[in-house]
């Protein structure tokens, strides 16, 4: 096991912030940063994803460009998801969803470059920006999604990214290397011009591929 995720938490109510130090503390994988200490990852609580959010969100990201960040919300719309991860939000949980074990693995996940977000919210990537562009044939000549396939290590990889499933976790229920499985999702965004893995995720799902 390497050194524990460091972990910041952002809450405007005392008694959750409390709540949620106390789950987080009890994962052998996470540290909450004590105060004036660089967190790897924030956790944001928040009642909507609003537009002072964001500002905070793309500030905090300003001053620590490495600083991940996870958010909690309360409310969380269709169009969510394009707000967050424009604003470099790496994980999107709502607060009814939230348990322990849901949250500390969102927040290893981004503290390791990964995207999560709710599978229903998947489909509100591929209104905005390059899901479109996804589906015509790009400048390699790959063609749109209904005349194209995946071959079933993708499907199977990406069937588990949709779980939420971790790296490390995909690649031993797949016997792959955690490398490979890397390789298989960068592949996947490339080739249809995504810009992560829960962008593929939608991708794939809205298109029929998996």
């Amino acid at each position: 096991m390497g050194e524990p995720v460091r972990v910041s938490i952002v809450a405007q109510d005392p008694i959750l912030e409390a709540g949620t130090r106390a789950s987080l503390q009890c994962h052998g994988d996470i540290a909450v940063a004590l105060s004036g200490e660089r967190a790897q990852v924030a956790v944001m609580m928040v009642d909507r994803v609003a537009p002072q959010v964001m500002h905070a969100v793309r500030a905090g990201r300003e001053a620590d460009q490495r600083q991940e960040v996870v958010l909690v919300a309360t409310e969380l719309a269709a169009g969510d998801a394009v707000q967050a991860f424009a604003a470099g939000i790496r994980g999107l949980l709502r607060r009814s969803e939230c348990t322990a074990e849901r949250l500390a693995s969102t927040v290893v996940a981004a503290a390791a470059g990964d995207c999560t977000l709710p599978p229903d919210l998947l489909d509100g990537l591929l209104e905005h920006g390059q899901g479109a562009d996804a589906r015509r044939p790009g400048a390699d000549g790959v063609p749109a999604p209904g005349g194209s396939a995946l071959s079933e290590r993708e499907r199977a990889v990406l069937r588990l990214v949709a779980d939420g499933r971790e790296t490390e976790e995909i690649a031993r229920e797949l016997c792959y290397s955690p490398r490979t499985v890397t390789t298989v999702v960068h592949d996947v965004t490339r080739r249809f011009h995504l810009r992560n893995r829960a962008h593929a995720v939608a991708f794939a799902l809205r298109a029929g591929l998996l």
